[in-house]
């Protein structure tokens, strides 16, 4: 079952700049890996900005909760090339509080966009409770 769906965009250029100004932001918004591809070499700004899309429509997909690390989402590559995600921390635990058990993610970059679409389903009967919630409470 469906539990969420996030869709983003990020202008290229735009995305480009703000790393140039900030030579810190990589490191607050990426995983290592990601920022580079197998070979070795450093990726490129319209895959990064794809990146950075894709833990946007993640956050969307679940609810846009904050608290919710950049770090805590990595979006990996497959053999293939087909993108998926990779959770742990904030991110894996608002996923386990909806039932979230699989991610499908799709990234694109184009006439200076980058754009990104996430999926997240499972059962939201099988949701884990929040920590600090109540037995009246309501979850989110």
């Amino acid at each position: 079952m469906i539990i969420g769906v996030g869709i983003d965009v990020a202008e290229i250029d735009r995305f480009a700049a703000a790393l140039e100004r900030t030579p810190t932001m990589a490191d607050r918004l990426f995983v290592g890996r990601e920022l580079w591809l197998p070979g070795g070499q450093r990726r490129g700004t319209a895959s990064l900005a794809a990146r950075f899309a894709a833990k946007e429509a993640l956050a969307k997909a679940l609810g846009a909760p904050g608290g919710l690390r950049w770090t805590d989402a990595e979006v990996c590559a497959a053999a293939t090339g087909q993108p998926y995600l990779r959770v742990c921390g904030t991110v894996a635990e608002r996923a386990a509080e909806l039932g979230v058990s699989s991610w499908h993610v799709s990234l694109s970059h184009d006439a200076g966009v980058a754009s990104a679409v996430v999926v997240a389903e499972g059962d939201p009967g099988a949701a884990r409770p929040r920590h600090d919630q109540g037995p009246g409470d309501a979850a989110g």
